[in-house]
């Protein structure tokens, strides 16, 4: 595995000088000191292929950022691209770990963390720079993942389908509680036995289904009872939880899929929230896109939760 700092270079159109023409590609590594949002790329779709998923994850924090940069920006938005981490031979673990002390490191300095995937193997790796940090040094840390699935599989081999049965490995060996809620999980997308181990492990969850523009008002009451119960908060977001036509570029599409207002609705209201201490974005594979939707989509999210986050601080 290798780590690449600034590997990507940022661009697009310029309309002028004055932050009313600013865009992402502005804000960039741009000469603007201070805290901010600090991109970590995790090239890797070796967890996809153990998981016996369509590879190509490996892709996406690239075409992430090609969707980013057009993008409008604040005039108060400062980002650090902190570059990738690139699994490289089957070396999964030890790109987990060493994406771990970057997220870290990024934490420490005082940033908002956006780690872009990757297959949902990243979360591990994310996870792992959490504990890491001072950040959730005695803290009581929550996961939220919007996710099509629970991604707790037991098996012999980690890949994009074990991560958070690892993290609630993990938080026991460390002697803390495993809070861990999903929203969007599809139904025929996950097997009697995951529910059950769900079950076990105490995981409070919505279905797809139950998580409609009409149901919006339950679903946001969910979420803020689940950052209420925790002192920290870790915001995953799984790009399959979409419904297939807006997310077609992704490891398993969904057939049913929660909507994107949903989404948005779920991640402001992540972001309002003081106890938000990291993200990933994962999932996205370019080879499956179709005009660029699940990217755009996947930096329309990372845009939402960035502004948000501003508001809050």
């Amino acid at each position: 595995m290798t780590h690449t700092p600034n590997a990507h270079i940022w661009s697009g159109r310029d309309d002028g000088p004055g932050d009313e023409n600013r865009r992402w590609h502005h804000a960039v590594n741009s000469a603007t000191p201070g805290t901010g949002i600090a991109l970590l790329g995790f090239r890797s779709d070796e967890g996809v292929r153990r998981n016996k998923g369509r590879v190509g994850a490996v892709d996406g924090p690239a075409s992430i950022r090609t969707a980013l940069a057009p993008m409008s920006a604040d005039p108060r938005l400062v980002v650090h691209d902190l570059g990738d981490t690139t699994v490289l031979d089957g070396q999964m673990e030890a790109g987990q770990a060493l994406l771990g002390q970057a997220v870290a490191e990024a934490l420490d300095a005082g940033h908002l963390a956006v780690v872009l995937g990757g297959g949902h193997e990243t979360a591990f790796g994310s996870y792992t720079g959490l504990r890491s940090s001072a950040v959730t040094a005695g803290k009581r840390l929550g996961t939220l993942n919007l996710d099509a699935h629970f991604d707790l599989r037991k098996e012999p081999v980690p890949s994009s389908g074990t991560p958070f049965l690892q993290v609630a490995n993990a938080e026991r060996e460390r002697g803390h509680e495993f809070n861990y809620a999903v929203v969007g999980i599809s139904q025929p997308g996950n097997t009697g036995a995951l529910f059950q181990t769900a079950h076990d492990l105490g995981v409070s969850y919505l279905l797809d289904e139950d998580c409609s523009e009409s149901h919006l008002a339950p679903v946001l009451d969910f979420t803020q009872a689940f950052i209420d119960s925790v002192d920290a908060v870790y915001l995953t977001i799984d790009l399959d939880v979409l419904p297939a036509a807006v997310a077609p570029g992704v490891s398993a599409p969904a057939s049913y899929g929660v909507p994107l207002s949903v989404l948005l609705a779920v991640c402001r209201q992540v972001a309002r929230s003081p106890k938000l201490a990291l993200v990933d974005v994962v999932e996205l594979n370019p080879a499956f896109d179709v005009d660029s939707r699940t990217a755009r989509t996947a930096a329309r999210l990372i845009h939402t939760i960035s502004s948000e986050h501003l508001l809050d601080g």
